[in-house]
């Protein structure tokens, strides 16, 4: 007899969501997780008062209601709006582009005037764009992408952008108005309190047991349970016998300064190839520099973010969904879908950029898929 009906590896908000509906309809569950802590990569942690997103920021946003309905049972969030700044050399920009940074970069006042702009400079590429600098020229101009895409997109990915396929931006946010709403979706913010509380709150009630290995101990954790939920790497799950999928990951520095205000703004872009960082976060700005009772913090947190290759022993984040990468995925899925215990999901484990709605989605057409949910 299986003492759990499941066993969730990984209490991100992927295996979070599964195993609280799980719970929720009656099932027993066990969750593990190889870090000391849970919340995966939206694991918060309070220094100084000031909620630090250690593993990158994270900013909810999403136009689906059900999404907002569901992951606000176990979160108040408040109502900031994601409006990040480029520094390129000292000179400062507002994104996504829109009429600010269309003044800043030109003296244009009007819509039209930006239009014609952008236009004249588009005209530059002719016929179909080879790769990413002809693809973003075409659709931005050639100012536009050299002050500020050039230098963060080669940061980024580690490689000239003549190098890169043009696919990676084929669409590019203009705005030909004064709007600077990142992400221009009906429904975001951050919850108040930080996401590890929240995960706290799906948790609630479920065994968790954290410095787990699942992979060194898979005979006798998978021995505990009926069915696994499975969200770590998909490789590493078979041994990495086809070869090993690619990432890029980010490497953190972060700094307590003892100041109450380092840059005015949550996310600073430097979009400049000489500074070695693509962005500097102030973790404080997510929830207006203020504590829980409202008061102002007298210090403040930086993180600079760098752009990596990966190598073993790296936190994966973001999977290079190239043409030979997702061949080798494809093999993956294929022995994955021959596993009759376990079911894989979520970033690692489906070889997916997924936003965090995206991410709650998906474990809940999981859960339905399992007769896990009720009708919302």
């Amino acid at each position: 007899m299986n003492k759990y009906d499941y066993l969730v590896v990984g209490s991100g908000l992927y295996g979070a969501i599964f195993a609280h509906e799980a719970s929720a309809h009656g099932k027993t569950v066990l969750v593990v997780d190889k870090r000391q802590n849970i919340a995966g990569n939206i694991y918060t942690e309070s220094i100084e008062g000031i909620n630090v997103h250690k593993y990158g920021a994270h900013i909810f946003h999403t136009n689906n209601k059900k999404v907002w309905n569901y992951i606000t049972q176990f979160a108040e969030f408040n109502r900031f709006t994601n409006s990040p700044v480029a520094n390129y050399k000292g000179e400062l920009y507002s994104l996504p582009f829109n009429m600010y940074t269309f003044n800043k970069m030109w003296g244009v006042v009007t819509p039209e005037e930006a239009a014609a702009k952008i236009e004249e400079q588009r005209k530059e590429i002719s016929g179909e764009p080879q790769n990413l600098e002809e693809q973003a020229i075409s659709l931005v101009g050639r100012d536009i992408y050299e002050k500020l895409i050039k230098g963060y997109t080669e940061k980024q990915w580690g490689r000239d952008c003549k190098e890169l396929p043009a696919f990676i931006i084929k669409r590019l946010p203009v705005r030909l108005t004064f709007d600077n709403n990142y992400f221009n979706a009906l429904y975001q913010g951050i919850p108040i309190g930080g996401y590890t509380k929240m995960v706290e709150n799906l948790l609630d009630g479920i065994e968790v047991r954290l410095n787990t290995d699942y992979l060194e101990h898979k005979a006798e954790l998978d021995a505990l349970a009926g069915k696994v939920v499975y969200t770590g790497p998909i490789d590493a799950y078979f041994g990495f016998k086809l070869g090993t999928l690619e990432y890029r990951s980010v490497r953190f520095e972060n700094e307590t300064l003892d100041i109450p205000n380092f840059q005015g703004n949550a996310a600073v872009n430097y979009t400049d190839r000489e500074t070695p960082w693509t962005r500097i976060i102030e973790h404080k700005w997510f929830e207006f520099g203020k504590d829980e009772d409202g008061n102002d913090l007298p210090k403040t947190i930086i993180s600079r973010e760098y752009s990596s290759e990966w190598k073993a022993g790296d936190e994966p984040y973001y999977p290079v969904n190239d043409a030979k990468n997702n061949k080798l995925y494809a093999e993956y899925k294929k022995l994955a879908n021959n596993e009759s215990k376990a079911i894989f999901g979520g970033r690692l484990g489906e070889y997916k950029y997924y936003d965090m709605d995206k991410t709650i989605e998906a474990a809940l057409n999981l859960c339905e898929r399992m007769h896990l949910t009720d009708e919302r």
